[in-house]
Formats: structure tokens, sequence, C-alpha cells
């Protein structure tokens, strides 16, 4: 077990030759960090994007701790959420940041800011132009995304700034709050200036008359110890990205499914630049990369949860407090989880194995110790007449005796392991949780499906496999009869 953590933590997190690119899960995020990624390559840096990592605080902590070079974000949020500062200027942004070690671009060109939208024949029938007209309509149905109910220039000081108290609020997603405005489940939502969707969806966007928002100016942070040559090619796009630009590049992404296509578009050469993997390639390279997450972060269960399954089969308070942790751990959401190592272990895979490997030890522990304890006591009596060590009687006698329940635990684990592993997408640990989250931004059944069928499919080659283990692991006379 000790040799198995120690191979965990030299797992490498990235290249040390590579640059590596971070971006929020929602589309403009995407397109800019893909902007960013081909201006690199074009200039001979290698460089990696890992996409869609939650949302500010979890790509704030890779950026803190070095396991990402480079991220486009907005100086109100930066001010608002990251700093939470009074200062305005970028120069004293970047005297905040430093001690950091991030420093700051200047504007790319565009404002995104926060916004509040309705449908139009809504805002027609009740004459909705500006937010304060929101005072006399407070009955109306609110979707907001999670990370605006909480920043601190989010909803709750907003609601103050317009002594406004809406009635029902609810939080979403921000793609699927499009798809709940289009649809009259909701009837106000927060948006950014640039999305494409609200031309696309025919919203209009209330007038922000007692100016609450602060300038959202799109900027990229990098870390001062980045490749310095790379910083300097981040710093050329400055002031090269109007909002007009930016919603058809958000736009393009949308329609097509495709970030690269619209990181394309922003160098007008849209024809001649090709994703360089096709859809299937993608999908066995996600396969491959969500394989390894799970068979890593079992053998890492596996090897934790035996050892304490059997300290655990012994009574006493030894035995409550294995049984107390396990499930303890299992009641963490698992994205809290996932944000509770990052700033540990940083954005990395061994995050993301370290994670599921807890999440997997319930079960494996539970299932070990009811086996054992479930051994009649006259088997227990006969091996100890034997006069074989302890060590013996419990590997060749008790373990065997429980395989079929242990085996039962591991594979529980090993299902649900495999659908939990869709979360490593959001620090940067691939596999096929990737397009899942991409789908879920774009608002696109076919791209979720790239990942949720593949996905499906190794559940069931899981449950495959140990049915083959039940015939090689469990001696035949503890198998169950067909």
């Amino acid at each position: 077990m000790r040799y198995l953590l120690i191979l965990l933590l030299l797992l490498p997190t990235k290249v040390f030759s590579q640059q590596v690119i971070g971006s929020k899960k929602f589309t403009e995020s995407y397109v800019l960090a893909e902007i960013a990624k081909r201006k690199l390559e074009e200039a001979g840096i290698k460089v990696e994007h890992r996409q869609g990592l939650g949302g500010t605080t979890i790509l704030w902590e890779a950026m803190r701790t070095g396991a990402v070079d480079f991220c486009p974000d907005y100086t109100g949020t930066i001010r608002e959420a990251i700093l939470q500062t009074k200062t305005t200027s970028l120069e004293g942004l970047r005297a905040e940041l430093a001690p950091f070690g991030v420093g700051l671009t200047e504007s790319l060109g565009f404002n995104n800011t926060y916004a509040l939208a309705v449908r139009r024949e809504m805002a027609e029938k009740l004459g909705l132009k500006k937010v304060s007209d929101l005072k006399v309509h407070q009955d109306l149905k609110v979707g907001l995304t999670h990370e605006f109910q909480q920043r601190s220039d989010g909803w709750g000081p907003f609601t103050k700034h317009y002594g406004l108290n809406m009635e029902q609020v609810k939080a979403l997603e921000h793609a699927l709050a499009y798809q709940a405005i289009r649809g009259g489940q909701i009837d106000v939502m927060d948006a950014y200036s640039t999305d494409a969707k609200l031309a696309e969806y025919d919203l209009v966007v209330l007038q922000d008359d007692l100016n609450f928002f602060p300038r959202y100016d799109a900027v990229f942070l990098y870390r001062l110890d980045a490749d310095p040559k790379a910083i300097e090619v981040i710093k050329t796009l400055v002031n090269t990205i109007d909002e007009e630009k930016m919603v058809k590049l958000n736009l393009e992404a949308e329609k097509k499914a495709d970030y690269v296509a619209a990181a394309n578009l922003y160098f007008s050469n849209l024809s001649s630049q090709k994703s360089s993997q096709s859809v299937w390639q993608k999908i066995l390279y996600w396969t491959i990369e969500h394989l390894f997450l799970v068979a890593a972060s079992m053998l890492v269960a596996v090897g934790i949860g035996l050892p304490l399954g059997v300290a655990a089969s012994r009574q006493g308070l030894l035995s409550q407090a294995i049984f107390s942790f396990s499930g303890i751990v299992q009641t963490i959401p698992s994205l809290a989880l996932l944000a509770l190592l990052v700033p540990l272990l940083g954005i990395s895979q061994k995050t993301a194995i370290v994670a599921l490997a807890l999440y997997s030890l319930l079960p494996i522990v539970r299932n070990t110790a009811a086996g054992l304890q479930d051994i009649p006591s006259n088997l227990r009596e006969s091996a100890q007449a034997l006069g074989l060590e302890q060590q013996a009687i419990l590997l060749k006698v008790y373990l065997p005796m429980a395989s079929r329940t242990i085996l039962a635990g591991i594979k529980t684990s090993a299902v649900i392991n495999v659908g939990t592993a869709t979360l490593a997408a959001l620090i940067g640990a691939g596999g096929l949780g990737e397009p899942i989250v991409s789908g879920l931004t774009l608002n696109n059944p076919d791209v979720i499906l790239q990942g949720a069928i593949p996905a499906a499919i190794l559940a069931l080659l899981v449950e495959f496999l140990f049915e083959l283990l039940d015939r090689l692991l469990i001696p035949k006379g503890l198998r169950l009869s067909s």
C-alpha cells in the first residue's frame, strides 16, 4: 500500500517544457483558450489546453499552484471573486496578483459584463426595458448560474442594490438556463453580454440602469514563471477582439459544436484549418484516458481497501473508525472533494485518481469485513486446528472463503467508478467526461452522447470482466450455481 501511494504521488502533473492553458466551463472561455493555444503552437511552443476546469475557484487554484500557466478571465471577476478588492485599474490588479506569482495582460478588446435577459415577447408585454422595471414583477421565475448566485458581485448584492426580492429563484447550468427560458420554465436569467444565444433566442438584455456591474474586460492571466516567449505571444492577443467579433466566435462554436473551428475563424482561415482528429479518434483517446483513471484509482482503492476491510472485520474502536472514515468520504459531494484536493495536489490526473480511489473505498471495505465476519465459527476452529500461522490462515483460508463477497464489493466500486470518473474532466484530467462537459456547455446532445455512450459500454464491460474474474478467483465450491 505504501508503495502504491508513493507511485501515485510521483505521477507528473505536466510536462516540464509544455505550457498549459486552462479554461472555465462556458463557450467563450473555451474559444479564447483555443485561440491562445493556436497562437502558441504557431510560435513553436508546446501547449496543452485543459478544457472546462469548473468555475473561477478551481481555475484560480490551478493558476495559483502552477498547474496551469495561462487562462482567460475578466477584470470584474478578478477584482470581485478572486482578489475581493476595490482596485479598478489594471496596474492595481497586477500589483495584487504578483504575490501569487500571477500576471495580467491588457484587455483583449471587449467587455463581457453580466446582464439579465428576458424573452422578447415578455419584455414587450410587461414593458421591461431596464432592471428597475422588475420591481413591479417580483413574481417572475428566475434562473441563475451557481457561480452568479454566490459571487460578491452576484445575485445577493445585486438584488439589494436594486431593492428586489424575487420569490422564485433556482440554480441552473448556464446552457440549460437558455433552454429553460426558451421553453418558459423561467422568465429571467443571468447572461454574459457576448453570449451568442442572446441573439439566437431573441432575448432582451435589461439595461443596468443603476450601474451595478463593473467592467468585465477580457484579459489573460499568466504565471510569472511561465515561458517568457509564451507570455509575449499571449500578449499579442491584446486589443484584437471586439464585442461583435466575440459574439461571432461564440456563435460559430455553438453552431458547429467545435471550439477549434471558432478559434480558426479568429484567424480568418476557417476553410483551411480543420480538426486534426476525427470524432472516432477523439472518442478512442478519451476512452483510453478514462480506462487509465478507472484502472489506476481501482488499483489504489483495492490496495488500501482490502487491508482496511481485514482490520475492520475485527470488532473494536479501530473497526468503527475505519467504517466511519469510509462512510464520511462517501457522503462528500464528488465535485466538492475534487475542489478540496486541487489546492493539495493541483490540477492533474493524480488529483482525480486520489478522489476516485477514496470514493471506491466504502464497498470494498464493507464487503471485505462482512465476508470475513460471515465465515462460520466451525471453519475458523478447523483452520486454527491445522496449526497454520495467522497470516497463512488469512491468505489460504479466510480470504478465499470470503472471496465472493469481496469481489462483489470491488465490482460495485468499479462500476460506480466508471460513471464518477466523468467528473475528472472538470479538473482537466481528461476521460469521457470531456465531451459530456463540452456538450452541456454547448447544449448539444450529440456531443454529450460521445462521452455518455462509451461510458455506459465501459460499465457493461466491467460487469462482464468481473463475471470472468468470478471463475478465476472464487473457489469452485463457493460459486453461485447458474
